[in-house]
């Protein structure tokens, strides 16, 4: 029950967002409603009239709020030539609160920019006084009128700081999607790309010296490329939105986990002309989805920087399950990080391996081995029983 009135709250909002003058009219509509309200009850003796005139002059003074979005500041001073000219020119019922001031100033507050607030401020403190001294004259009325005129505003300056603060949330969130679309590419195109250039590389050679590598060069080469294609899709397909308006999305595979590290090995085995040794240790166990994405990324990635960058022969991939953590090195015997001699190696890779890591409250570190031969990349992530455990 609860989700499903949620789920009328934010389609009634998203469809008040998209016809903002549909709501204006019906906050128009609202407040001649309630401003009706002193024309039809019983009156006492010697009240004021409830004429149509005075109720048509009551209904002028609320038209102009169907247009308070689009300038305020107009709206303003339409409402108050109205209401001035009603308390002028009839002697009818009056009101018991301001209600179109309220809706103006509330909107003035959300919706105009600072200067704007300033001058609507100047008006109300002449158009507040000269209207209680045109009604009952009173220090109480007085006082009434700036205490509500006043919570309107503040009212409206607290909509305008939520509304900033949704935009921020939005953009950061927007910002994180864009991260991680532009991590899950990197990691994709890098690997593929990679192997496909080594392999296209030996290709010319080994036709010359043995004909038989070529054609599993070739075939290695259409298989990177196929799988690429494949977790592009999949990517894609998490991404797209369905066809039929409901905001739905489509059928989602799962990303790459555990399960696929063997064959991302074979590949890398097979188009990189490398000796990767796969093995695990601890207790293991099946990993929460992103954990598992994670996982996997991290070791195509490390792969992808020895077949470009470390001219090794042999590549070792160990898993290590402990009671609170998943640790995950991968090490190779090449010549270790030669980028500009920063003791980096595939930067934006590395980068992306960190925020990875970090995201799901883990840490990374990469750099040479410690005897000075090779690279590594050592990832710890946190499992989620370590949580369970600590509650």
């Amino acid at each position: 029950m609860r989700g499903e009135l949620r789920g009328w709250w934010e389609r009634g909002r998203a469809s008040a967002e998209a016809n903002p003058l549909l709501v204006d009219i019906g906050v128009a509509l609202l407040v001649q409603a309630a401003m009706t309200m002193p024309f039809v009850v019983p009156r006492a003796a010697g009240a004021p009239p409830a004429t149509w005139a005075a109720y048509g002059l009551s209904a002028l003074s609320v038209l102009p709020l169907v247009w308070r979005r689009r300038a305020p500041l107009t709206v303003l001073f339409a409402v108050l030539a109205a209401n001035a000219l009603y308390r002028l020119t009839v002697d009818g019922p009056g009101q018991p609160l301001p209600y179109t001031g309220l809706v103006v100033v509330y909107t003035i507050a959300a919706l105009s920019p600072a200067r704007g607030r300033l001058v609507a401020g100047a008006v109300l403190l002449l158009a507040v006084p000269a209207g209680v001294w045109l009604n009952t004259r009173s220090a109480r009325e007085l006082t009434f009128s700036v205490f509500v005129l006043a919570a309107a505003y503040v009212f409206g300056r607290l909509t305008d700081a939520r509304r900033r603060a949704h935009r921020v949330e939005a953009e950061q969130a927007a910002a994180r999607e864009r991260a991680r679309i532009a991590r899950e590419m990197h990691d994709i195109l890098s690997h593929a790309v990679s192997l496909m250039i080594v392999q296209a590389e030996a290709g010319p050679v080994a036709v010359r010296a043995a004909p038989e590598r070529a054609e599993a060069a070739f075939d290695a080469i259409s298989a990177t490329g196929r799988d690429a294609m494949v977790q592009l899709r999949r990517m894609l397909g998490v991404l797209r939105e369905d066809d039929d308006g409901s905001g739905a999305t489509g059928s989602r595979e799962p990303q790459p986990g555990i399960a696929e590290l063997p064959g991302l090995i074979d590949r890398v085995r097979a188009g990189g002309g490398l000796d990767v040794v796969y093995g695990t240790a601890g207790r293991v166990r099946p990993l929460p989805g992103a954990v598992a994405a994670t996982v996997f990324r991290v070791v195509q990635e490390a792969l992808t920087n020895t077949v470009r960058h470390a001219e090794a022969r042999t590549v070792t991939v160990q898993l290590t399950y402990g009671d609170s953590d998943l640790c995950v090195r991968v090490t190779d015997d090449g010549r270790g990080p030669q980028v500009g001699g920063t003791g980096r190696r595939g930067g934006h890779g590395l980068v992306g391996i960190r925020e990875r890591a970090a995201a799901l409250g883990g840490s990374a570190v990469t750099g040479r081995r410690a005897d000075g031969r090779g690279f590594e990349v050592r990832v710890r992530l946190p499992l989620p029983a370590a949580v369970e455990a600590g509650l």
